[in-house]
């Protein structure tokens, strides 16, 4: 009787929920909450043009032509994309450049965005996946509605509203125990919704780290049968990336298009960060760019975040004394953070780890004359301090050596040695 009881009282709760999101008043009040937050966000675009964090349109975003080219022509002819790049190379803003000209060339598509570096087993997946594309692929009419409420059996759709825009969002009530059947549903749903969607799901190496078995074979079947989806897997972990998509014995072998990003080279950098500084009538000297470039070689976020701070100083033309003394400061300011690592790595691994910053690249590390040169241990010693450190992502393995992961950690390393 109960049990009876308590599915009345949530058919009415989520009847009333139904009826306040579709009056006439509500909705009104509700374009006008929206016009207010489009003026707000209007108003609070960065004066600053190189932006750190975000995405604000193509003028802000620097080159990657040939990769928007690449992705786009893959993405509409029905290729899924494989993204692989280190951490703070620009995946997050060549995705979300991507779907500003999709969106462009057809409204009615439907990108969605997904971080799944946080999620620690399929529910989570499944949950963070049913927030992001329920509700999102047509208005909340109430037909629309109906259709949610009567399509997901295995949990229920809850209706609300976003705590920051306020916008009407569907979330999902579902049971962990039934998430496999919950995942099955949204796919069915972002099939039979006719809309062409793209999803990037980024950080995905992550679901290697999920306690449940066979999630890549899960979804493997569900994506081979939605032809109007198309996916973009991105992930900064190169060695996870290529054993999810590379191995022979894996479901995702050979089903995606590969793309490895690359820094963005000199010249079309140089022009970009000279136009912006030139727009707003500052001077950016080739000397100093050429300085930033290659103390940081080239790697988006640091090269953003270096050029962001210079064009914040007072001087309409900053010199290479100021770009020094800048990038100084903000080595003091992370300095307590690189000091701290220390606590967690060994006395070995410390000593390789400087001995690579002062090299800026090393190709053979077991090499007599580099071992001899920085007083290293034998090869053995430096294979596992090796192995640890690109595990912690403080070395990061290139095509052409082995470098510190992080740029400016490494300039401060370099002052040790």
């Amino acid at each position: 009787m109960n049990h009876v009881k308590s599915e009345h009282d949530i058919m009415g709760k989520t009847k009333i929920q139904l009826l306040y999101l579709l009056n006439p008043n509500f909705i009104a009040l509700f374009a006008l909450h929206v016009l207010c937050n489009i003026k707000t966000a209007m108003k609070s675009i960065s004066t600053n043009p190189f932006l750190i964090t975000g995405y604000q349109g193509p003028d802000y975003f620097c080159d990657r032509e040939k990769e928007t080219a690449s992705l786009m022509s893959a993405l509409k002819n029905g290729r899924n994309i494989t993204l692989i790049s280190p951490r703070r190379m620009g995946k997050t803003g060549l995705i979300k450049n991507v779907f500003y000209y999709i969106q462009k060339e057809n409204k009615s598509a439907a990108c969605f965005y997904l971080d799944i570096f946080s999620t620690q087993n399929l529910q989570e997946f499944v949950s963070l996946l049913g927030r992001s594309v329920l509700g999102k692929l047509d208005t909340l009419s109430q037909s629309t509605l109906k259709s949610l409420f009567s399509f997901f059996k295995s949990c229920r759709p809850v209706i609300g509203a976003d705590e920051i825009t306020g916008m009407p969002s569907v979330t999902l009530d579902f049971i962990p125990e039934r998430s496999e059947e919950t995942l099955k549903e949204i796919f069915t749903y972002l099939n039979q919704s006719g809309v062409e969607c793209y999803i990037a799901i980024d950080e995905f190496q992550q679901i290697m780290e999920y306690p449940e078995k066979g999630v890549e074979g899960l979804l493997r079947s569900y994506i081979q049968f939605t032809p109007n989806v198309h996916f973009i897997f991105s992930g900064s972990k190169k060695h996870l990336m290529e054993s999810i998509f590379f191995s022979i014995k894996r479901p995702f072998y050979q089903s995606t298009q590969k793309l490895f990003l690359a820094p963005i080279p000199y010249t079309p950098y140089r022009e970009f960060a000279k136009k912006l500084f030139d727009e707003r009538k500052k001077t950016l000297q080739e000397n100093i760019f050429h300085e930033i470039y290659q103390s940081v070689k080239g790697h988006t976020w640091y090269m953003q975040y270096l050029l962001n701070r210079l064009y914040s100083l007072p001087q309409q033309t900053p010199t290479i004394e100021l770009l020094h003394t800048l990038i100084q400061e903000i080595i003091q300011e992370e300095e307590y953070t690189y000091q701290t690592y220390f606590q967690f790595l060994t006395s070995n691994q410390i000593q390789l780890l400087k001995a690579i910053a002062k090299e800026e690249i090393v190709n053979e590390i077991n090499s007599a004359t580099f071992i001899k040169k920085y007083d290293l241990k034998g090869a053995s010693s430096i294979n596992v301090a090796l192995k640890s450190l690109i595990n912690k992502e403080f070395v990061l393995k290139e095509q052409q050596g082995y470098i510190v992961y992080d740029r400016f950690l490494a300039i401060w390393l370099k002052g040790l040695v």
